[in-house]
């Protein structure tokens, strides 16, 4: 499948503009991890774009995120690590997470979270005004954006990135969409 495919597809079932910007911001920090590990840089940007393709349909029920959007996917021919990745992601289902792509998108997804509310209780709501310092004090504030669960996070360690370099490199490649993310 294409980015084109993949976009198109993600439109048809996600009509919410914030989750948009959401998949847009875990597609370019997924194909940046990529890089840094030496993966598939197109399959991984393309598990970020459509991990939460049914998200307008499940919202009510979290228990259905994540099978939805996989099943959706399976049945478009789409590569089964990426399903499997994507099916992973949300952990009320307890499937493991055996891949490195599974693994990334499951720490990815929070940290995006993470950095745009970051961004939004800075002075001008710019990615583009913070540090990586400023979001590592953001990830220390446990009150901070609770729901961007740390463990989960962290969890990118198990792929051999430390903490500090994972935040770095996420809040970089958001930054070069900020404009697409509207911060």
């Amino acid at each position: 499948m294409t980015r084109e495919e993949a976009h198109q597809l993600l439109k048809e079932h996600l009509k919410t503009p914030n989750l948009l910007k959401h998949t847009y911001a875990v597609e370019a920090v997924m194909a940046a991890l990529a890089r840094r590990l030496g993966e598939d840089e197109e399959a991984w940007a393309l598990a970020g774009l459509l991990h939460d393709i049914d998200y307008d349909h499940t919202a009510d029920d979290p228990d259905l995120h994540s099978r939805m959007g996989a099943d959706l996917l399976e049945e478009a021919g789409c590569d089964p690590e990426m399903v499997e990745a994507i099916r992973a992601h949300n952990d009320r289902h307890g499937f493991a997470r055996e891949s490195a792509m599974a693994k990334a998108l499951y720490a990815t997804d929070p940290l995006t979270g993470l950095i745009v509310a970051a961004a939004l209780i800075h002075p001008d709501k710019k990615l583009n005004s913070l540090d990586a310092d400023f979001v590592m004090n953001r990830y220390g504030e446990t009150s901070f954006a609770r729901g961007a669960r740390r463990e989960n996070i962290a969890s990118v360690e198990e792929l051999g990135v430390e903490l500090e370099e994972f935040v770095e490199l996420a809040l970089g490649a958001m930054q070069d969409i900020s404009d697409d993310l509207g911060l």
